[in-house]
């Protein structure tokens, strides 16, 4: 619930503060800018504003619960709150405290709220020792009287309570608030290098391309089409989760690789046996190579697992890696498939990567698990890389 008069989000990032100076400061204006971004693809009135340590986000009544989900959408974000602003004084600050709590009761008598059993005060000031004549240890005695007075059944739990009252008091202000919304916490996006994502658009690979979008990689989505072995609804959910992976970068270039494939699959069902999918993976790895050379991306990323499906034993892992120079990174190495689930479900890609497909046919029905890579190197077609050049080279790109 929101405190009486919030107009502001209070937003907190994640690894920025592990950094240097220079370098938490150019973060910060990346985190601001990504912000501002996606508060204006989704027409949200309010202003970003960044301080050390804090960006701001001010908004009307109307729009500040709308701003404070958007700010924790952005990649860099821990949490985000919506605030009542008052005057950095001990008055202000605990009638604030105190006019939230009877909110509080007052919504929880109405049955709109479930307000627990318990209660806490948490008070933390920043800057300099003698900057209030005040300490946060004050604040959360009198705004824990304050709060005690107003609620129907008070009972203080330090521990766990069921309610925390929140002040942040800085030098001039202070922000009081009730909730903090996660975000995904990492690094703002675009603060470090792009790197290649091979999206299926299956649960998988969605997933993995947001892990890397979190630690501040944009991505380069790349789809295979597949030809008979792939089809509409294939390239539909490929599509759709990039799209929804879009909605955390709108200032991003988010548009699709589509990599032509067709040939290359119905010569794989063809001509190879067992070692079939260690030679698809093989050549897409080869694709995104040279996708990656085009666009100045320094890595490729994939939503395998060990042992997930045969392909990806830690041996396969092994062997097809090899058709690769640049690094290959999978974010969801050592993940449960139900982790993954439930973290397409989170970020919303989930509903889109379950449209029924067909690409299952093309594996073999006794696939190869335990691969060397003369094994593979024998079963591949002698012009498996020239096709992924070309391939890549006939890349479309789509506009999502």
């Amino acid at each position: 619930m929101k405190p009486p008069g919030a107009d502001t989000v209070l937003v907190r990032h994640a690894d920025i503060g592990v950094k240097s100076g220079k370098v938490q400061a150019e973060m910060e204006r990346r985190l601001r800018d990504n912000i501002e971004a996606i508060v204006s693809d989704r027409d949200i009135d309010a202003e970003v504003e960044r301080r050390w340590s804090r960006i701001l986000l001010h908004a009307d009544a109307e729009s500040v619960d709308a701003a404070t989900d958007a700010a924790a959408d952005a990649f860099g974000v821990r949490s985000a709150s919506p605030a009542a602003v008052v005057p950095a004084e001990k008055g202000p600050i605990v009638d604030a405290l105190a006019g939230t709590a009877r909110k509080y009761a007052d919504a929880a008598a109405r049955g709109d709220e479930d307000l627990g059993d318990t209660f806490a005060v948490r008070a933390r000031r920043a800057g300099n020792a003698d900057a209030h004549p005040f300490t946060s240890e004050d604040l959360e005695r009198e705004g824990g009287a304050a709060v005690f007075e107003q609620l129907p059944d008070p009972e203080v739990d330090l521990n766990d309570p069921d309610v925390t009252f929140s002040v942040e008091c800085r030098e001039d202000e202070a922000f009081v608030y009730t909730e903090q919304r996660p975000g995904p916490g990492g690094l703002p996006l675009g603060s470090q290098a792009k790197v290649i994502a091979l999206v299926s658009g299956g649960i998988d690979s969605p997933v993995a391309a947001w892990e890397v979008m979190k630690r501040g990689a944009p991505i380069v989505p790349v789809y295979l089409e597949l030809g008979d072995y792939g089809g509409p609804d294939h390239e539909a959910r490929a599509m759709e989760t990039v799209r929804r992976l879009a909605d955390y970068a709108p200032n991003f270039d988010m548009r699709v690789r589509k990599v032509p494939a067709g040939d290359v699959m119905d010569l794989l069902a063809e001509e190879v046996g067992p070692a079939r999918m260690l030679v698809y993976r093989r050549f897409m790895y080869r694709v995104a190579e040279h996708v990656a050379r085009e666009t100045n991306a320094t890595g490729i990323v994939t939503g395998e697992a060990i042992g997930q499906k045969s392909s990806q034993t830690a041996r396969n892992l092994g062997v097809t890696s090899r058709a690769a120079d640049l690094p290959i990174h999978r974010p969801l190495l050592s993940m449960d498939k139900s982790d993954i689930t439930e973290r397409a479900r989170r970020i919303g890609t989930f509903r889109d990567s379950t449209i029924p497909a067909g690409c299952n046919r093309i594996a073999p029905d006794y696939p190869e698990t335990n691969a060397t890579l003369e094994i593979v190197e024998n079963a591949e077609p002698d012009d498996l890389f020239e096709r992924a050049a070309e391939a890549a080279a006939n890349a479309t790109v789509v506009d999502i």
